[in-house]
Parts: C-alpha cells; sequence; structure tokens
C-alpha cells in the first residue's frame, strides 16, 4: 500500500477548506476527499459533548475492535490521540488478554475500550460439519491435502466468567459487546466495575433492546460496515439497512447516544453521521491502512482493489455473516451458504486451505474484511487518521 500518510497536512488555514486529490492505493486520484490541516483551530473541544464526556476522551472517533487485524500498538496510538482505542477479545484467550492490557496499560492511561463477543457456544454438529467438508471436498483434491477429522474446535470464546476476571482486574473505562449482551449476572459483574457498557445494533428493535438492558450507547452498524455483523435477535441479511437509514431512525428510537459505523472512511462520513444524529462514530477499515494493523500480505493486497462493488457479506470463513473482499470461494459456493457449520466453527475446515492457498500467493480461502468504504481510506498512523476524522468533520459541519 502506497498512500502518502503526509499528503494534506500543509499551512492552510481550516477556512480555506484546502483540498487534495489523494491517491489511491493504485495511485488513481480519489478527488472530493476533504483533508484539512490539524491546526489549534480544528483541535478545540469537541462541541457535542455526549461522548466525550461520557468516556473521559477528546474526539468521538471510536477505532471498530477488529480481531486479528488490531494490535496494542493501535490501541495506545488511537487512545493517546484523543479517540477510544479498542481492544478485541476475540483474538486471545485470558492470559492473552492479560498480556495485552500490559502492553496497553504501559503505552496509554488514557481511556480504553476492551470488546468482547457474546455469541452463543455452538452445539456439536457432526452432519453439518460432515456435510461442509464435503462441500470443499473438490478444493482438498485441488491441493492434494487431506481434510481435517473429527468436530472442529471453535476458535472464539464468548464472554464467560474468566474474560468477567480479566476486566475486573484492570478495570478497562469501556466494555463493548458484539452478538448482543452476555448473561446478566455477567454483565452485573462488569457494571460492577464502573465501566461504560456499549453494544451493537443492526435493527431499530435491536437498539430498543440494548437500550432496555441498560447499555450507556448503542453501536448502529450499518450494512456497509467491514467484518461481522452485530446481528442478534434476527440473522436476515437481506433486509439489512445502510448506515444512512439506520443511525437516524436509531437515534429516534432511543434515549442513549449513538454511535455510527459502517462506511465511514473520512471526515465526510464523520460529518454525514453527526448530521443523521450520530454523537459520534466508530470506524474500523480505515484503520486497516495504517502501520499499526497487522493485515496479512494476502488481506493487503485485498484492500488495495476493494471497492464498492466488490465486498459481500459471506458466512463462509466463521459461520456468521460479515463482510469482505470478493474471492474465489465467496463466488463458487457463497457468498452465503446454509452449509457453513455454525459460528465460529466454520474456519476449521478451511484453515489447511487457506494455508496452502497463501503460500502460493493466492488469497481464495482468507477472509479479507473490509467495509464498503475502503477506497476513501488513505495511508497514515492510527493516531493521525484519529486526529483528522474529527478536523475535517469539525470544518465540514462548522458547528452545527
Amino acid at each position: 500500500m502506497s498512500r502518502d500518510p503526509g499528503a494534506g497536512h500543509g499551512q492552510d488555514s481550516p477556512s480555506a477548506q484546502v483540498k487534495r486529490a489523494p491517491q489511491g492505493l493504485d495511485g488513481a486520484s480519489m478527488a472530493g476527499h476533504c483533508v484539512l490541516p490539524v491546526t489549534e483551530e480544528t483541535m478545540t473541544p469537541w462541541p457535542d459533548r455526549r461522548l466525550p464526556d461520557l468516556f473521559g476522551i477528546d474526539l468521538p472517533i471510536l477505532q471498530a475492535p477488529m480481531a486479528g487485524s488490531t494490535t496494542p500498538e493501535m490501541v495506545i496510538a488511537v487512545s493517546e490521540a484523543g479517540g477510544l482505542g479498542a481492544l478485541p477479545s476475540a483474538q486471545y484467550d485470558p492470559a492473552g488478554l492479560r498480556a495485552a492490557l500490559d502492553q496497553v496499560r504501559a503505552g496509554t492511561r488514557r481511556p480504553i475500550n476492551v470488546n468482547f463477543f457474546c455469541h452463543q457456544a455452538p452445539t456439536p454438529d457432526p452432519a453439518t460439519e460432515a456435510r461442509w467438508r464435503d462441500r470443499l471436498a473438490p478444493y482438498y483434491r485441488e491441493s492434494g491435502l487431506v481434510p481435517p477429522e473429527g468436530p472442529a474446535a471453535a476458535a472464539r470464546a464468548p464472554f464467560n466468567a474468566d474474560f468477567a476476571a480479566v476486566v475486573e482486574a484492570y478495570r478497562p473505562e469501556v466494555v463493548s459487546f458484539h452478538f448482543g449482551l452476555p448473561a446478566p449476572d455477567l454483565l452485573a459483574r462488569v457494571r460492577q466495575t464502573g465501566a461504560k457498557i456499549l453494544s451493537s445494533a443492526t435493527t431499530v428493535a435491536e437498539a430498543r433492546a440494548l437500550a432496555a438492558a441498560g447499555v450507556d450507547a448503542v453501536i448502529a452498524m450499518g450494512a456497509e460496515a467491514g467484518g461481522h455483523r452485530g446481528s442478534f435477535l434476527d440473522p436476515a441479511m437481506a433486509t439489512q439497512a445502510g448506515t444512512m437509514a439506520l443511525v437516524p431512525q436509531v437515534a429516534d428510537a432511543v434515549a442513549v447516544p449513538v454511535i455510527a459505523a459502517g462506511g465511514i472512511a473520512d471526515g465526510r462520513g464523520v460529518a454525514a453521521a453527526v448530521m443523521l444524529g450520530a454523537a459520534g462514530v466508530q470506524v474500523g477499515t480505515a484503520y486497516l491502512f495504517t502501520p499499526e494493523a497487522r493485515v496479512p500480505p494476502a488481506h493487503r493486497a485485498a484492500l488495495a482493489r476493494a471497492g464498492d462493488d466488490n465486498t459481500a457479506l459471506t458466512n463462509l470463513f466463521t459461520g456468521r455473516p460479515a463482510r469482505g473482499v470478493m474471492n474465489r470461494l465467496m463466488r463458487e459456493i457463497g457468498p452465503l451458504s446454509p452449509d457453513a457449520p455454525a459460528f465460529p466453527t466454520a474456519g476449521a475446515a478451511l484453515a489447511p486451505l487457506r494455508q496452502w492457498a497463501e503460500a502460493a500467493g493466492r488469497d481464495d480461502f482468507t477472509n479479507l474484511w473490509s467495509g464498503q468504504a475502503a477506497a476513501l481510506a488513505r495511508e497514515t498512523t492510527s493516531a493521525e487518521l484519529t486526529r483528522t476524522l474529527a478536523a475535517d468533520a469539525r470544518a465540514l459541519l462548522r458547528w452545527l
């Protein structure tokens, strides 16, 4: 990826609305992307104080917790820049999470978010797993590999008592959940630490359910968002709303602050979310273009070609719908298939194929998570991205 992280930060005043035509990953122009210099004027306190006061942060910019790609260095950089860095527990066991939190706390004392999955652990289903292996059999014959035998291991653990103990020990300022909320007794343990609680909603009904359960803010996740959908009431994907339709309806439906997510990769997206009633935004894909992200070569190359028309929701890689760049597996047997086993077991049968293809420089069986606005992102640091998202949005809003 070859975007210039320094471009667009000259000495022009914000009132001049200086624009550049930033370069895409392939060198193509991205005209219309407004990038303003970060100055004292643009960094005065954010006028809408709902999220800054709730979380103890400066800017209403939340970095999405992206399992596999988020690093402690990213969390530190975002929080130190005034946003809210988020550590995804889905990539750790409790011991690994403790080690990562030790690293984060050594790098920043600013507020952080620790994110957890709340899925139901799947019931063993040998018949479905056998059907999935049969569906993948042609690829195994092509590769010369032997399909794995036995029950698929669950690679992602839901929030449980062991993770609750980590929250109690480290007391992060914010704890967020994906796929709903944990059992009431576990949620009560989180509340007793004083953490503010967030969760994602993909429908108005889900937002109302979260508000009724007492969350401090709702993340309204539009269909444009990369990675796993946060759905927990309605698994139907065909009727999922986009961010522009979802955010104002959620803002009208709940009394708590709303955080917009999905299709936001520059200041224009932040400004649009605020105009729709959001108190702030959660940004994921744009942070994959920073040096703090851990992005394998196959995924990095896919992000370079990601656009508005080549991502799709797929359940093939984990068993739950998630948005990523289209690849061979998605085109040939998906992107959504009833044969995929329950989350998070689907990936076990794909792992050998993924390793085989990636060794040959191909992404045929790799989950290439990306939102629909990847083409708007540019190479920069996590700290600079956080500050620029807020500065560009503020200059565009002038303030409401």
